[in-house]
């Protein structure tokens, strides 16, 4: 910045009294010629005055234009001195007046006058030394205008060219500070720069400041126009389009569109945050061109929301008595789910409103649990909707995308609501334990949301962002297994497990619905087919082995399809009987052995009991003895908690080593080879720990193990026996291979009400607490013989060795 306020030079002329001229918004500068509209009366005169004396007027700028009145405050104090060349009085008072300014001056002092100011001014003539500084500054100055001229349109060629041509450096800097567009206040300030290199460089700054600001200008003008020309071709385009969408009724389809779609949303009935949604929506789909991206993405919103059920409800059949009816046409057995539902309808029969329960059915494969739900919804009255959960492992699949994505929907919870056309339907998820995850996200924590029932009264899409009711939603869950599920989402369910299928429960599916289904869906509706129990029986215990009858439906529907095929070539009126002894022609080799326990007692052969997804099987236990070093060696594909309770096991036999009669170092000679067949399959658990000491005692003591008796049950260290889990699926397994007995622990006595009482009069219970009662039970001894030791033969195992003829230490450790 420049010192304005620095020691002013020595004027060279005297000073004079001379009539001032007050400006508003505008300042005048020497070498300028201007028109001035006069119209205060006291400026009037004041030119008057000068016009019948010497024509000099002082012209000086009001700090403030809004002042009509000015006092000398309001005045700069520096001006410029004016020659008035003419003056026009024109017809509204005003006078137009053409005045020259010539130099430099500045107010001394102010002189009393009754019409005018008159003031005492000293004038300052232009000192100017031809130096470089000088000339470089005017080069400097005259290349600035010259930029600033082409960028500044209101500037025309010809003033660029005069001001180039000016050679006088003051006439320069005065010209070019006159054109500049600078407020008052500035131009000022270059009007009281008295040393012209200084008033130069100031003029040169001015000039840098103003041709940034003007190529800012350009850039933003060029960007408007840009954007203004981008408007109009749109518009434009878009006028072609209407014009042609008249010609071809486009346009009045999409009217007609938009009135249906309002009818609709009138109709519709809606929460309050759906109304104003959709009505908000509407309106902007009006604006739009019916032919845009953005219209059909909004279209498809509006039609979702109206799609939905949101007061849509079927009315519940209360009739608890007509609901069981229908729940034992469809399924045969099945006692706790029925249980449940008709529970559910009783209380919601009393309340008239209830939130839906979320139930969990797991079971193994083909025991009903994806068709219960179907009999559920036509007992209830409601529409029913599956969704299969198996292999989903993306998020958006349950809770939608957002409406930003090209293609997004709702999630599947919302699509198959939109299918059931009701808020209230049955909605079965199967395989829930199916689901997986990946980057994605995880599938099962989005369900957390839609399974609570604290939470799901307001279920939010991503797609549709509205809260979305689902609390009077029946859910219904399907699984086989538990533990897969997130404990979480178990948490939030009523788990109901179906175990497996006895076999009177499979021959009477079978009678009942199996043989009826599948001779209608071969067409033998007409033919007299008849299937004897035995028959069935043959099939269900000679090929299949499963705790469902999806097998059993399979192989009863091959055997209507060859009997499609006798039909067609003998005729309908043929009747044909199925029997026992009829099967292998229709089915073929038998494929499983039915009782697959051993038909003789034998040594280290004891049959176990399994739990599997498919229900319970049998699992036969060997030991081997073979001369070694006393090496455990475990086959057959056993798991890691499975080859621990081997090894559990065989140090229960070792430590009861005296009470079994088995010399002290037995082990120390012999290898112990454990295997248990079917080695492709893997086996694991702790339930077979029993199995397995009963297998090694048998070996060791060279006393058969019973062929009609099954065990399960864990084994500790100190002969303990655990319970186990699966109980009810083990002692169906059992019955279906003709075991007589199965040895349990006797904590699981509590399960045995889960048993079917027709299997509890074949197969007999026997609980056992501790692995010397699992072998007097299972052992085959002779007739007087004792397993055991009596209790004086047994010397305790002593930790350190000793003198013979020491007397035991009072607390040592014995193998009792």
């Amino acid at each position: 910045m420049f010192n304005l306020n620095k020691k002013r030079p020595e004027p060279l002329a005297d000073e004079h009294q001379f009539p001032l001229l007050p400006l508003r918004d505008v300042v005048v500068f020497p070498n300028m010629v201007v028109p001035l509209f006069v119209g205060r009366d006291k400026s009037i005169k004041a030119l008057e005055y000068a016009m019948s004396h010497e024509k000099e007027v002082f012209l000086c700028a009001q700090k403030d234009a809004k002042v009509d009145n000015p006092t000398q405050k309001d005045i700069y104090a520096f001006g410029t001195m004016g020659m008035v060349l003419q003056l026009l009085r024109l017809p509204d008072g005003t006078v137009k007046a053409l005045i020259e300014g010539k130099q430099r001056a500045r107010i001394e002092s102010f002189l009393p006058h009754p019409d005018f100011f008159m003031v005492t001014v000293t004038k300052y003539p232009e000192q100017y030394d031809a130096d470089e500084e000088s000339m470089a500054l005017m080069r400097a100055v005259i290349d600035g205008f010259d930029e600033y001229a082409k960028l500044n349109e209101k500037i025309g060629k010809d003033l660029a060219t005069t001001i180039s041509a000016i050679e006088d450096p003051a006439r320069l800097a005065d010209t070019i500070a006159a054109q500049l567009t600078l407020r008052v206040k500035d131009k000022q300030e270059i009007l009281q720069v008295e040393d012209l290199n200084a008033r130069m460089e100031m003029i040169f700054e001015k000039l840098r400041n103003e041709v940034n600001i003007l190529k800012l200008e350009n850039r933003l003008k060029k960007r408007v126009k840009k954007q203004m020309e981008k408007t109009q071709k749109d518009y434009y385009l878009n006028e072609q389009m209407r014009a042609i969408q008249k010609e071809m009724g486009t346009k009045d389809d999409f009217k007609a569109e938009l009135v249906e779609l309002e009818k609709r949303i009138k109709r519709k009935r809606l929460s309050k945050e759906a109304y104003q949604r959709v009505w908000q929506e509407f309106k902007k789909l009006k604006l739009m061109s019916p032919m845009s991206a953005e219209a059909t993405v909004v279209r498809n919103y509006i039609d979702w929301i109206l799609s939905l059920p949101w007061d849509e409800r079927t009315k519940d059949k209360i009739d608890i008595n007509e609901a069981a009816k229908i729940l034992d046409e469809d399924h045969y057995g099945l006692t706790k789910p029925k249980e449940r539902i008709l529970e559910y309808l009783a209380v919601q029969g009393l309340t008239k409103k209830m939130r839906g329960p979320i139930l969990c059915l797991v079971g193994p494969p083909g025991v009903g649990k994806t068709s219960i739900a179907k009999s559920v919804a036509r007992s209830t009255g409601r529409n029913f909707v599956r969704l299969s959960l198996g292999g989903v492992r993306d998020e958006a699949e349950i809770r939608g995308h957002r409406r930003t994505y090209i293609g997004a929907l709702p999630g599947k919870i919302i699509q198959y609501l939109k299918k059931a056309k009701s808020t209230n339907p049955v909605f079965c998820l199967d395989e829930v334990d199916k689901m997986s995850t990946d980057f994605r996200g995880d599938p099962s924590a989005a369900l957390l949301e839609v399974l609570d029932p604290e939470q799901n009264v307001a279920f939010n899409d991503h797609y549709l962002d509205l809260d979305y009711d689902l609390s009077e939603v029946l859910f219904i869950t399907t699984a086989n297994t538990l533990h897969n599920i997130p404990l979480a989402l178990q948490d939030r369910m009523e788990i109901i497990r179906l175990p497996g299928y006895t076999e009177l429960e499979k021959l009477n599916i079978a009678k009942q619905f199996l043989i009826k289904k599948q001779v209608e869906q071969n067409g033998l509706t007409d033919v007299k087919i008849t299937f004897s129990d035995k028959a069935i029986l043959a099939i269900i215990r000679n090929y299949t082995r499963e705790a469902g009858v999806r097998n059993l439906e399979r192989e009863i529907s091959s055997i209507c399809r060859k009997l499609a095929k006798e039909v067609l070539a003998k005729g309908k009126d043929i009747r044909i009987n199925i029997t026992a002894n009829s099967i292998h022609k229709y089915l073929g080799v038998i494929k499983f052995r039915y009782g697959v326990t051993e038909e003789l007692d034998q040594i280290g052969l004891t049959t176990g009991l399994a739990w599997t997804d498919v229900g319970g099987e049998l699992l036969q236990t060997e030991v081997a003895l073979m001369p070694g070093k006393g090496k455990l060696v475990l086959t057959g594909k056993l798991g890691e908690v499975m080859q621990e309770s081997a090894q559990a096991a065989l140090s229960y036999v070792r430590s009861r080593a005296r009470q079994l009669k088995l010399p002290e170092k037995f082990y120390e000679n012999i290898d112990i080879h454990i295997h248990v067949p079917e080695g492709a399959i893997p086996k694991d658990g702790p339930s077979a720990g029993i199995a397995i000491a009963t297998s090694i005692v048998s070996a060791l003591t060279r006393k058969p193990v019973r062929h009609d008796i099954a065990m399960t049950g864990e084994i500790t260290l100190r002969g303990r026996v655990l319970p186990i889990g699966g109980l009810k699926e083990k002692i169906l397994a059992a019955h279906r291979g003709l075991v007589n007995a199965v040895l349990i622990p006797e904590d699981n006595k509590k399960d045995i009400e889960e048993i079917p009482k027709r299997v509890l009069k074949k197969v007999e219970l026997v609980l056992v607490g501790h692995m010397d009662d699992v072998l007097r039970e299972a052992l085959i001894l002779k007739e007087g013989e004792e397993l055991f030791a009596p209790e004086a033969e047994c010397e305790p195992i002593c930790l350190e060795p000793r003198k013979e003829a020491e007397v035991p230490v009072p607390g040592e450790v014995t193998a009792h």
